[in-house]
């Protein structure tokens, strides 16, 4: 054995469980502060792909997430562990009227988090296969300035999922193989509003909201293998409800505002939230041209339209309610990538993808500045040994134009929210990721 071999193997049995103990921190931990609510970025070789091939490719641990039945694939036991670090940057160029609050512009909401997933794919047998898998992909997190124009209609909100996903693998025949997992899901949900006392020497109020629930659904997957280097992939993931019922908590309010809250019976009042993680399904193709070449796709539909209730806030001029119902839209994605393998040590990904809007881009919600979005990645994989690879990758979400137009029903003298009305000009979000696998 040479002595690269000897000192790559001690390194990756010393680096695998350290970074096992890392994903299961960040995992839970690590996106405390997200920027979309439904990302594929798990850290794992497809962020270089932009999703490309999503439930098709199958090469490591990972396919626990993206395609139960890819299991069938894989050989032994295998451990994936992704990490990524994203960089969202969104700001908000707020057009001033009359009827605007004062303060700023409220900064970058997001800004920079950590990420991480871990994944385990074990042979029971030539034909069943069993994975876990931990991670979080599912969320939104932002948080304004103190004192921003926009504060009576939302300083911060957290919404995320954590998910845990048992799964099982079969493969039926020589080319079919069905999988299902479990997909345990615990939410976490955190809002607070400023609440506009209307009074010159009185400082604004506040609404929170906090609550944490857990929900479960489940994942299906088919994947036919038409030969050797041809196979295709079909995912269907269904709804989740994360129930959340949280206790309107005001505080620092006037007596007049107090007043009225108490007659709405708003003080104190159980609001349901009833966020539902939509139910999707994605068809995905991987084929290989030569022992160079191969090229990767899938196209993908999530039900936005029952998503649920996020923005909150109160009208204190004549407060009625505390949620807002917003006109969600069912979203499409579609995604075109490719592998090149220069050398057998080597693997090169890269790709593009789409995903459709899901909220009216001319009225967005300041408390959820995402839409539709273009991805573009790249990033390459190492094989350093027979039971140890290594990958790098890097992805850029272009997030576009939107803009934000909600009118108060009073003036913000008499109590109103006022006005929001601004532009979310040339949005971004870049991922940096590193991934491991380990075969035993």
């Amino acid at each position: 054995m040479s002595s690269r071999s000897v000192v790559l193997r001690r390194w990756s049995r010393a680096v695998a469980p350290a970074t096992i103990a890392a994903v299961v921190f960040l995992s839970a931990a690590g996106h405390a502060r997200a920027g979309g609510l439904w990302l594929y970025e798990v850290g794992t070789a497809d962020v270089g792909l932009a999703s490309a091939g999503y439930g098709a490719r199958a090469q490591d641990a990972s396919t626990v997430l993206t395609n139960p039945a890819g299991m069938t694939r894989l050989e032994g036991t295998q451990v994936t562990a992704g990490t990524q670090v994203l960089y969202a940057n969104l700001g908000l160029s707020i057009d001033r009227t009359a009827n605007t609050p004062g303060g700023g512009e409220g900064g970058n909401p997001i800004g920079w988090f950590p990420g991480a997933s871990g994944f385990i794919a074990h042979s029971v047998s030539r034909d069943l296969k069993i994975g876990f898998g931990t991670g979080g992909n599912f969320g939104l997190a932002e948080k304004y300035d103190a004192g921003w124009a926009g504060r009576y209609y939302g300083r911060e909100a957290t919404l995320l999922g954590a998910s845990l996903l048992p799964s099982i693998g079969y493969r039926v025949s020589d080319n079919l193989s069905l999988g299902a997992s479990l997909h345990v899901m615990y939410g976490i949900l955190k809002n607070k509003t400023s609440v506009n006392n209307a009074a010159p020497n009185l400082a604004d109020g506040e609404l929170k909201l906090s609550d944490r629930k857990w929900g479960v659904g489940a994942n299906f997957g088919l994947l036919y293998e038409l030969d050797k280097g041809t196979r295709f992939g079909l995912v269907y993931n269904s709804q989740i409800d994360l129930d959340f019922s949280a206790t309107a908590t005001f505080s620092g309010v006037g007596p007049g505002v107090g007043t009225l809250l108490a007659q709405r019976g708003l003080l104190g009042a159980n609001i349901d939230l009833g966020i539902k993680v939509p139910q999707g399904v994605m068809a995905s193709a991987y084929h290989e041209i030569n022992g160079r070449w191969a090229v990767l796709a899938s196209v993908g539909w999530q039900e936005w339209s029952k998503f649920g209730k996020v923005d909150v806030s109160v009208d204190s001029s004549d407060p009625r309610a505390v949620t807002t119902a917003l006109d969600f839209k069912d979203s499409w994605h579609v995604a075109v990538g490719g592998q090149y393998r220069p050398h057998s040590m080597w693997l090169i990904n890269f790709g593009a993808a789409y995903d459709s809007e899901f909220q009216d881009k001319g009225n967005v919600s300041p408390m959820l500045p995402a839409n539709s979005q273009w991805r573009f990645g790249v990033g390459a994989n190492s094989q350093w040994s027979k039971t140890f690879s290594w990958g790098v990758a890097a992805e850029y979400v272009y997030l576009g134009k939107t803009s934000v137009d909600r009118r108060g029903t009073a003036p913000v003298a008499l109590g109103g929210r006022g006005d929001l009305v601004g532009t979310f000009k040339n949005s971004s979000m870049t991922f940096l990721s590193a991934n491991f696998t380990w075969k035993f």
